[in-house]
């Protein structure tokens, strides 16, 4: 015996089929439908054949429903309303009414870069939940690439294949003093100059404390390191009591509050680094991530995605 295969109803058939349902007329469920008569006509009788049942009785006035409808209509009602509820909730993403976006970033780029970012997406998208995924330099590419977070904000130590990078901005390594330090006068500073001086910076490989290193070692010069710290904050407190002066990036240090330290350009050689929004190479951004990608750009300059 051969299986009677199974009848799946259109959206359309159970549209027609509701709203025959509850109206009683074609002629009212046509016009509520911004169909033809015919039209809902013939929805609802390829419903009935698909399913093998009659959905309505006719009568001369009016369609009464079946005791098959009266069970179908409780199925039919939950399918549209959650497909209905799909919709919605889709065009709410789109639209960007809810949603949410998770970015990874380093504690110190975080405390430069995202206080004005984080006022200005919360502000245009309050609906929308960002999450901030504050992690060691050597972790954030990771974590973008294996999803755990939408999009990464940092410096990538070396290229990666499966990540695409854009350009936030290009930071150079400064060296911050107070003002009464011997080179704060200096309009122009070389990492020669920096011989004899006390220097505070970061410990052996963290973040920038290579790129420290090698910039010495070209210019010639033996950096006499007083204090090796985890936290470019506690750098700048110890070069405000006086306990010597510090190389570090000069975005951090540029940041509002610092305003009483002398921040000079470190020359022969600039050393600079880009900061940059990571994303996994051939993955879609949502747009809750395209707008927080839209707010990095228009407060920092970074190409749009």
């Amino acid at each position: 015996m051969n299986a009677v295969p199974a009848f799946t109803p259109s959206l359309r058939q159970l549209r027609a089929f509701r709203a025959v349902y509850h109206l009683r007329k074609l002629s009212a469920a046509a016009e509520q439908m911004a169909l033809t008569q015919s039209a809902v006509s013939v929805l609802i009788r390829q419903m009935e054949d698909g399913l093998g049942t009659r959905l309505f009785d006719r009568t001369t006035r009016s369609l009464r429903p079946t005791p098959a409808a009266v069970e179908a209509i409780a199925i039919a009602e939950r399918v549209l309303r959650d497909l209905d509820s799909l919709g919605a909730g889709l065009r709410d993403l789109g639209t960007l009414r809810r949603g949410r976006v998770s970015l990874a970033i380093t504690p110190t780029l975080g405390e430069i870069l995202l206080p004005r970012v984080v006022r200005r997406f919360t502000r245009l998208h309050p609906d929308i939940r960002l999450l901030i995924d504050d992690c060691p330099p050597e972790q954030f590419v990771s974590r973008v690439v294996a999803e755990q977070v939408d999009l990464g904000l940092g410096t990538p130590e070396r290229a990666a294949a499966d990540v695409d990078t854009r350009r936030v901005l290009v930071d150079t390594l400064a060296f911050v003093c107070r003002p009464d330090h011997p080179l704060a006068a200096r309009r122009q500073l070389r990492w020669a100059d920096l011989a004899g001086q006390p220097v505070i910076t970061v410990r052996p490989g963290y973040g920038i404390r290579p790129l420290i290193e090698g910039a010495a070692a070209q210019a010639g010069v033996q950096l006499d390191v007083v204090n090796d710290v985890a936290f470019l904050s506690t750098a700048l407190w110890m070069v405000e009591c006086g306990l010597g002066g510090a190389v570090m990036p000069s975005a951090y240090a540029r940041r509002p509050g610092l305003a009483g330290l002398a921040v000079r350009k470190l020359h022969a050689p600039v050393v600079s680094r880009d900061i940059s929004l990571v994303t996994k190479r051939g993955r879609s951004m949502a747009p809750a991530a395209r707008a927080l990608v839209d707010a990095i750009a228009a407060e920092w300059g970074a190409a749009p995605a």
